[in-house]
């Protein structure tokens, strides 16, 4: 089990939240690498900058040959990026809420402070890009980039990101890591989907799975729902009134 532990916690770490961004024009050429990456990167700080916190519910399932275990818990980010949770439910395995779910929480508080966010962000820094193609994700045209991570890390992914060709926002990624988390895993691979609420996009689901020597295949789902953001720090009024005027 904890081979397995170390799979799944490392691809919930792969999987950044980046919320999204403002408004651009496409056209018949596609746009550079360089241009793509520079938009993402510049409207994604303005609505950082912007957003107030938020909450959330979390739904994880983990399933391999022999056990299976589920949690639901409340996340809560503040305007700073860290996130905290409080266990709603759990049942199943209890190796695996053990030695997964809350090992995962704790390393996903962790990885939610500012130091440790900016060396796994998918920014320039870490990563180098190529522009592939265009896709529609949910009806929506998007440019597809294949990312290289700089440096050999089991907290990088080895990918591809589909950018929203309208507001250049992170809709989905798709990938392994840049290095296998360890020596009893042969390999994993993860699709990262995101959802819009209000300006912002969110992760939406997370599905992985993990090739793991003698145990074979462990199955992370990751499914979050129940977004609610918090009004600006200057807005006036109550939340369900800010709430509102977002669902407009």
């Amino acid at each position: 089990m904890k081979i397995v532990t170390k799979s799944v916690i490392f691809t919930l770490l792969l999987a950044c939240s980046m919320v999204g961004l403002a408004t651009a024009q496409t056209g018949d050429v596609l746009p550079s690498a360089d241009d793509v990456v520079a938009k993402m990167v510049q409207l994604d700080s303005g609505r950082q900058a912007q957003l107030n916190g938020y909450t959330a519910t979390r739904h994880y399932i983990v399933v391999n040959k022999q056990r299976r275990a589920e949690m639901v818990v409340a996340m809560t980010c503040g305007s700073d990026g860290a996130k905290q949770f409080t266990i709603l439910s759990e049942q199943g395995s209890n190796a695996i809420r053990k030695h997964v779910f809350y090992k995962m929480l704790k390393e996903e508080t962790e990885a939610s402070r500012r130091g440790t966010r900016n060396s796994t962000r998918i920014t320039p820094a870490n990563y180098e890009f190529q522009v592939t193609g265009e896709e529609a994700i949910e009806g929506r045209p998007s440019y597809v980039l294949q990312v290289t991570p700089r440096e050999d890390s089991k907290y990088l992914i080895d990918g591809k990101i589909w950018v929203d060709a309208s507001d250049y926002s992170i809709v989905r990624i798709e990938g392994s890591p840049a290095r296998n988390p360890s020596f009893w895993t042969r390999s994993v691979h993860f699709v990262h989907t995101y959802q819009k609420v209000g300006p912002y996009w969110f992760a939406a689901s997370t599905h992985s799975v993990s090739q793991v020597r003698i145990f074979g295949d462990a199955e992370l789902t990751i499914e979050t729902s129940s977004y609610t953001l918090n009004p600006p720090a200057a807005a006036r009024g109550s939340n369900a009134e800010y709430q509102a005027r977002l669902a407009q």
